[in-house]
């Protein structure tokens, strides 16, 4: 995201009172969890830094004094921002970069404190509107758990914990439940929204097929067993051939995409992210790649003056070094 160099924080104004920093967890003696009054502390501490990050936002977006850059920022312009920040943050997970991981959830979050600025400034949301609705929306999809004062808005502190289930396909059932109220809600006449309704468009196109797919699955359209997802997979691919040898790149294209979502659906029956597959399989090509330029560099060779046979052999011999470790 761009940086702007000219902002001078000691002028945000931040109308609470700090409180003082914990420097260290301390735990009861019977648990390893930290004691009420150290959690009191950090929740005080979270709040404090949440205030200071959302008037350092307001203080951005300043019409006089604000940073240049920030003022003409729209919710289309920042938008690809959120997506790049997610996947930074899923890298440092990854990679176990703990040191990065909280320097990177706080660029996603700032992207959440971004876009509820803009749209308190035009008058339709703030900040803690979003907070309230995920709060709200969470507790509804959590019926099995009992929540206290500090979470419910009414205070009202009763075990209404509901028997349990799946909590995965309860979790789709509400879901759909609130899709369905959402829909009465926008008035009479209104469609109710189909299965596949509120699967983002924008979404990867793998993940977004695994999650069409498992959508469908839902209201029983899916093979009854795996093999049927692997027939599946190699009819697809026999489709392809045939408009592979006809050479219309039109029809290659769509039997293409027919491929690779048959491949996204298997891998949500065999409960594994086509994502997370195809970046793995992508973080293994790098590493075998470097290591057959690594082996050229020794011998002071250039990739591109060896035949598709040599470079071949340095692959495989990568590869069987690999499999050695």
């Amino acid at each position: 995201m761009a940086k702007c160099h000219h902002i001078f924080l000691h002028r945000v104004a931040v109308y609470v009172c700090k409180p003082k920093a914990e420097t260290s967890m301390t735990t009861s003696p019977a648990s390893s969890q930290p004691t009420k009054s150290v959690q009191q502390g950090n929740s005080q501490q979270a709040a404090y830094e949440l205030q200071r990050l959302l008037a350092l936002m307001a203080r951005l977006r300043d019409p006089k004094e604000g940073c240049p850059w920030d003022r003409e920022q729209t919710h289309e312009t920042i938008a690809p921002y959120a997506i790049e920040e997610a996947y930074e943050v899923l890298d440092a997970i990854q990679k176990k970069d703990w040191n990065a991981f909280p320097d990177e959830l706080g660029d996603l979050l700032l992207q959440v404190v971004y876009q509820a600025q803009l749209a308190q400034e035009e008058g339709r949301f703030d900040f803690a509107t979003v907070a309230r609705m995920i709060t709200e929306k969470m507790i509804r999809r959590h019926p099995h758990v009992v929540f206290g004062a500090d979470v419910l808005e009414d205070h009202a502190v009763a075990d209404t914990r509901q028997p349990k289930q799946d909590i995965a396909s309860q979790w789709e059932t509400l879901k759909e439940q609130e899709r369905q109220r959402s829909a009465r809600q926008t008035g009479k006449g209104a469609a109710i929204p189909g299965a596949l309704a509120g699967v983002p468009p924008a979404l990867p196109a793998l993940l977004r097929a695994s999650k069409l797919a498992a959508r469908a699955a839902r209201v029983g359209f899916d093979w009854p067993d795996i093999s049927g997802v692997v027939a599946k997979v190699h009819e697809e691919i026999e489709e392809f051939s045939v408009e592979l040898e006809a050479g219309n790149r039109e029809r290659m294209q769509d039997e293409l995409g027919d491929v690779l979502f048959s491949i996204a659906s298997l891998a949500r029956r065999l409960k594994l992210d086509p994502e997370a597959c195809l970046r793995q399989a992508c973080d293994k090509f790098t590493r075998r790649f470097e290591g057959v330029e690594a082996v050229l560099a020794e011998q002071g060779l250039s990739m591109s003056d060896q035949s598709v046979e040599m470079l071949d052999g340095i692959w495989k011999d990568v590869k069987k070094s690999e499999s050695k470790k």
